[in-house]
Order: C-alpha cells, then sequence, then structure tokens
C-alpha cells in the first residue's frame, strides 16, 4: 500500500491510496470521520446572561464551535488518573466575560480566554451571541475529548473518497462532434484545435456522462478498483495530515487487537479439542 499526497493546506488535504481494496479505504474514512478525538466544550456554567438567547442554546453554541486540539497534551476523561472527575490532564476551562457598554456588540469565540496557552478556538470569528447595550454574559466552560461516535461537535473532519478514474480516448472512432465536451460537467474533455483532449483526468467524478452522449463509441470511462482519491477537511481542531496519521494509526492497532482475539479463540478451542 502507497500513499501520494496530492494538495495539501492547512484545512484540506488531498492524497491517493495505491495497492488496496475498498473495505479497507472505507475503514479509514470511518475512522477520520467518527474516531479521531477532539476537544470541545461539554459543560458551561453560566453565571450571568442577560442576553436574549436562552443558556441551554448558548452552551449549544459553545460546543460546536471547534477547538485547537494537541492529542499528545491530553487523555480522554475515562482514561485518566481522575476517573473523569475533571482535572488539566483531561480538561480545559474556558471563560467568557462580555459586556455591552457603549452599544450593540457581538461576543465572538476569539472572546473566550483558555486557562492552556496552546488551546484556543481554530477561529477567532465565530459568532456566539449578539448583546445590546447593557446586555452581560459571564460564564465557564468545559472542554474534554471526545469523538463523533458520541456526538457531532467532536467530528474532527470530513472524510471521502472515490476510485482513481481511467478514460480512454478512441482517436480512430471520434468524429470531433463536441458533444463529449459540452456535457463533461468537470471540463475534463477539451476541445484543441481539431483535436479531443483529456485535461486533469483525476478530478473525473466518474458520472459517464461524456460516455452517454458519445454517438461513435469514442470514450469509456472506467475506474481502478486498487486506487483511491480522499479528500479530507479538517473542522481546524487538528490540521488534516494528522487526521490522516492517527486514524491510520487507529486501525493498525484495532486490527492487531482483533488478529490477538482471534488467535486467543483459536488457541482455546485448540486446547478444549
Amino acid at each position: 500500500m502507497e500513499i501520494e499526497v496530492l494538495e495539501k493546506d492547512a484545512q484540506r488535504i488531498k492524497f491517493m491510496l495505491k495497492g488496496t481494496r475498498a473495505s479497507l479505504a472505507n475503514a479509514l474514512r470511518r475512522m477520520m470521520i467518527s474516531e479521531v478525538p477532539t476537544l470541545a466544550i461539554e459543560d458551561v456554567i453560566i453565571v450571568e446572561n442577560t442576553s436574549p438567547m436562552y443558556d441551554e442554546v448558548l452552551a449549544h453554541r459553545l460546543g460546536l464551535i471547534p477547538i485547537k486540539t494537541n492529542l499528545e497534551m491530553f487523555s480522554r476523561p475515562e482514561e485518566c488518573e481522575c476517573k473523569g472527575t475533571g482535572c488539566p490532564r483531561c480538561q480545559v476551562v474556558f471563560t467568557l466575560d462580555k459586556r455591552a457598554v457603549d452599544g450593540p456588540m457581538t461576543a465572538y469565540s476569539g472572546d473566550l480566554k483558555s486557562q492552556v496557552s496552546q488551546v484556543e478556538p481554530a477561529s477567532p470569528r465565530i459568532p456566539i451571541v449578539k448583546l445590546s447595550r447593557g446586555q452581560h454574559v459571564v460564564l465557564e466552560a468545559y472542554a474534554r475529548l471526545g469523538t463523533a461516535k458520541e456526538h457531532a461537535k467532536w467530528q474532527a473532519s470530513v472524510a471521502s473518497y472515490k476510485y482513481l478514474p481511467i478514460l480512454e480516448l478512441k482517436n480512430e472512432k471520434c468524429e470531433k462532434c463536441g458533444d463529449c465536451v459540452e456535457a463533461c460537467p468537470r471540463d475534463i474533455i477539451q476541445m484543441k484545435g481539431d483535436s479531443i483532449k483529456l485535461v486533469n483526468e483525476i478530478n473525473c467524478t466518474l458520472c459517464k456522462t461524456c460516455e452517454e452522449v458519445c454517438r461513435y463509441d469514442a470514450i469509456k470511462v472506467r475506474w481502478d478498483e486498487t486506487t483511491f482519491i480522499f479528500n479530507v477537511e479538517s473542522t481546524g481542531a487538528i490540521p488534516p495530515e494528522k487526521i490522516v496519521e492517527y486514524a491510520g494509526q487507529m486501525l493498525l492497532n484495532r486490527s492487531k487487537e482483533l488478529i490477538k482475539q482471534l488467535e486467543e479463540i483459536n488457541a482455546s478451542a485448540v486446547i478444549k479439542g
């Protein structure tokens, strides 16, 4: 199995996974979506709230703010030495104290003050609540690690994949009518002079529209069932390349655990036999 990075920036990564099966590709995708833990606000203590927003709605909005997460710094509450009662190893405390003095204003995620300097909202410009003159919000919020299996607020990324497209253009059959050029929704098939050319085939969505409109059977669309194009977009809590790395390691660890349990079951069956 081989991985080739095609595109990458602070929020997204696009890579090619070669030499594997759809079952493994889908397992990796599901790990990235639902199993990679992130920090999210779980408990909120409202000290004062004179805004028009109910306490429950305010707490819900706080929970949906992505928080930058370093998984090496924190433990899951159930795995921590404090047994989930709350300590600096498994919990981060945020405070918000915002008053509209001179006129209407908005409290943003950047107004949350963290007790841990390395932990902050992924973006400082996420609106929390609008305040009119004289309104005041004071609260404490407690963030902990969790996964999207528990709640979507802990989802680290959106991940998808497709097979590697393979487009075959038969020039001897092509009549240069241009029907396929007009039909392609991604501009992959282009007319260059008096000939048809394929451009950026990897962007093909495998819709087969070009194949359907071709009257001369000059173009065929198929795919490589052992190669996959992944698109992963992070919420900002964890860098996208780290999400792929963590998901791959978790998948490997679970596979090893499954093999271990199967060996134990097999050994027990042999002894009883």
